[in-house]
């Protein structure tokens, strides 16, 4: 059942299932909470308490917001998750990888850990040798032109790209989902607007993250050439010993849509660890 919460701005949608202690869950840009439909239920039955929200102007959540940074962001998931009465785990995909890492900086006493799937967390360069690797080429002309045109079609083929080979059972259903969410008043420029912003902010976060954090990967994410190098530098900008990387074979820009289960395994298995219990 969505349920709504009022912040500064805007309100904010989102829908609790289980019971236990708090995971947050927030997606990727121009989606909705519908992105991590696969992985609710086994975080459930692993006796969590799982919220699935939609960032601002996303899914069910308002459309018009004065401002659409990741500390923006990262403000909306704080009001979250001190609302359900927190702290959380904070699980973040793509923009909100960055968002959470600024939720996590800011205030420590309401995230104990994160998971940032493929995470956009720092200043992005482009180099001349990215653009050979065909996959990261691809990629980008369709995110840019979706960005830039405010065209659906161009993300739809960006999609393609980025969830190459295995794709979930309903994905007819889940292109309909975008298809119809991008094309409401409001939701595509939304979209745009968040693209448009830097994670220069998240970036200058990383240092100053003090709870661990697993950073997941999938080898053909086209949003970048080397998306091992990527996982590897946010790791590497976190104090020493925070940060985890793993790597998914095969998977692109949405692991925890092609392969739902190797998501659960390692966040499961990373929310058990020591680290995370200590």
């Amino acid at each position: 059942m969505t349920e709504y919460l009022a912040v500064d701005g805007g309100t904010i949608a989102y829908e609790v299932t289980g019971s236990g202690p708090l995971i947050v869950l927030a997606h990727g840009m121009g989606d909705s909470r519908h992105a991590y439909r696969a992985v609710v239920p086994h975080l459930v039955t692993a006796g969590y308490r799982v919220a699935a929200v939609d960032l601002r102007g996303c899914g069910e959540s308002s459309v018009d917001w004065p401002a659409w940074s990741r500390t923006d962001i990262a403000g909306d998931l704080l009001a979250l998750i001190r609302h359900l009465g927190g702290p959380a785990v904070l699980v973040g995909h793509s923009v909100s990888g960055g968002a959470a890492t600024i939720a996590a900086a800011r205030e420590p006493s309401l995230v104990t850990a994160l998971v940032e799937l493929a995470p956009f967390t720092r200043k992005q360069s482009v180099r001349l040798g990215d653009l050979r690797v065909r996959r990261f080429r691809r990629g980008m002309v369709r995110l840019l032109g979706a960005g830039l045109f405010g065209s659906v079609r161009l993300w739809r083929s960006y999609l393609d790209v980025a969830n190459p080979g295995v794709r979930p059972a309903d994905w007819a259903e889940r292109l309909g989902r975008f298809d119809a969410s991008l094309r409401e008043p409001g939701r595509m420029k939304a979209m745009q607007a968040m693209g448009r912003s830097a994670p220069t902010d998240a970036g200058a976060r990383l240092g100053d993250v003090r709870c661990p954090v697993l950073v997941v990967m999938g080898t053909l994410d086209p949003d970048w050439a080397d998306p091992h190098a990527e996982g590897s530098a946010v790791v590497g900008a976190l104090p020493s010993g925070l940060g985890r990387l793993e790597m998914i074979e095969g998977a692109g820009h949405y692991p925890h849509d092609q392969f739902p289960d190797q998501v659960v395994e390692l966040l499961l298995a990373f929310l058990r660890s020591d680290a995370v219990r200590a």
